[in-house]
């Protein structure tokens, strides 16, 4: 049976009947208040083993009541409870810290499991507390699915952690990575992101390096590598799953002995870097294929964070939709709102593009709608001029499914010819690809009406890898539909 003095301040009567009802058949002596003076009172004199303390208090914010309590009791842990279910609310209680921060509604057991767990730990020490009030949001989002995001995020801001981030294209992977940078210790420093997909493989090395002088063709002078430019701050790595092996070598390298040496030169260079990585791909699976590398699939996924897609969460739609509208207006589209039919009408679609499938279907709406309230007729609209993947796919297929195995055949035979009995030089298989993707990813793009994030979604590619694609077999994207980049 537990034991121990649980003091608990919520200025809503039934709350603390149903918490004192819960915590006292699991053992805990309790004492309720609706005041933040009157548990301050309590805590002054000594008074508690724990604190259960809702944010908003009529006479006090218990952000403002937590220093005091951080200073004059360091090891009393304080559980944070809140309606205010937003990341800020979520950091805020760790920078102040909290033992942990529950957003309301919850589940009763989950606040008792809690409870015992503040009493047999020691409440961290007293941290300084800067400001957020007032600061905008850096992720939308009140769902349950994005609570569980924001109490991760909160404890990781405290910690070095390598943290790597793995969701869907457009979920928010960067402003996520970006959030981890803004409230950690490191926020003075630089955020530096490198995105794997859109550099040459050749060139990855170097842009993770930098080089010297003369190290090759066309290196002209020293450059500095995103490590030295991220020195003291934190590095991104976004599609980490696209790196190439010889650049994994080097990254493992530099996270064993936290040096590494520019391409061309032989001096290592100590670095003090946090790296946060993300990716879209199973990185196991690429393991298995012999693409990555276990070794440093391990040290990079010391804390896995997986983003929900937003089909997992369309209850933060809402939310979405009026953030997107006024960030909008500040960029210059016309003040409107969506009606309350056309809202419910984005919530029940599937979203293959996320988070930044929806942003970008706003601002159509904003650019194209004449009416003030935009009404569901016109989502309607939008959505049925962007089909099902599964449709675009089917489409491609029917598009390439006659044709292509007879252009193989015969290219393969032509290939072949030319060499009698012998046996042909290397590269097949790049000559094959350069023939078979300009075609794939036309029809692609086509099958998807020229929406780029659509179309990369279609072939299970990231969107900067098939940018690159097509400017590497020269493929002129379909042009004329607003939303394609």
């Amino acid at each position: 049976m537990a034991s121990g003095t649980v003091l608990i301040a919520d200025d809503d009567s039934a709350i603390r009947t149903v918490l004192t009802q819960a915590l006292t058949r699991a053992g805990f002596t309790v004492r309720a208040t609706g005041m933040a003076s009157a548990l301050w009172r309590w805590v002054s004199e000594g008074e508690g083993d724990v604190v259960v303390t809702d944010v908003v208090l009529p006479d006090e914010n218990a952000f403002d009541v937590l220093p005091r309590i951080r200073k004059m009791r360091p090891m009393l842990p304080v559980i944070v409870m809140s309606a205010q279910n937003t990341i800020m609310t979520a950091i805020r209680s760790a920078e102040l810290g909290a033992y942990d921060y529950l957003p309301k509604p919850f589940d009763l057991s989950a606040l008792v499991q809690t409870v015992a767990r503040a009493l047999d730990q020691s409440a961290k020490a007293a941290r300084p507390a800067p400001s957020v009030q007032g600061e905008p949001l850096p992720i939308i989002g009140r769902s349950s699915a994005m609570q569980d995001i924001y109490r991760l995020i909160a404890r990781l801001t405290q910690t070095d952690l390598t943290v790597t981030i793995v969701g869907e294209s457009g979920t928010g992977k960067e402003l996520v990575a970006r959030a981890l940078h803004d409230f950690s210790k490191r926020k003075k420093g630089p955020f530096v992101a490198l995105n794997m997909a859109a550099i040459p493989r050749e060139l990855i090395e170097s842009e993770l390096f930098g080089h010297e002088k003369g190290a090759f063709t066309g290196a002209a002078s020293r450059m500095a590598g995103r490590f030295e430019q991220a020195e003291g701050g934190s590095l991104f790595l976004d599609e980490i799953g696209d790196m190439p092996m010889e650049a994994q070598t080097r990254l493992l390298r530099v996270l064993q002995q936290g040096e590494y040496t520019t391409v061309g030169g032989t001096t290592p260079i100590k670095t003090n870097v946090r790296i946060i990585c993300a990716t879209h791909r199973d990185l196991r699976q690429l393991i298995s294929q012999g693409l990555f590398r276990e070794d440093l699939f391990y040290r990079l996924n010391v804390v896995p964070l997986r983003l929900p897609p937003l089909r997992e969460r369309t209850e933060d739609i809402p939310d979405l939709v009026r953030h997107f509208l006024v960030r909008a207006e500040k960029d210059g589209l016309p003040r409107k709102e969506l009606s309350t039919e056309a809202v419910n009408r984005l919530m029940s679609h599937r979203w293959p593009g996320n988070v930044r499938e929806l942003e970008n279907l706003v601002k159509r709406l904003l650019a194209m709608e004449v009416d003030e309230v935009i009404p569901l007729h016109a989502v309607e609209r939008e959505l049925a001029s962007n089909p099902p993947l599964q449709t675009a796919a089917n489409g491609v297929v029917m598009a390439l499914g006659q044709t292509l195995p007879e252009f193989i055949e015969a290219h393969l035979a032509q290939y072949f010819s030319g060499f009698g009995q012998g046996l042909p030089p290397p590269g097949l298989y790049d000559r094959i690809l350069a023939e078979i993707e300009p075609p794939l990813l036309r029809a692609a793009l086509v099958a998807t009406h020229g929406n780029q994030l659509r179309a990369a979604d279609l072939l299970g590619i990231n969107r900067n890898t098939l940018r690159t694609k097509l400017r590497d077999r020269n493929v002129i994207p379909v042009r004329g539909l607003m939303g394609t980049s």
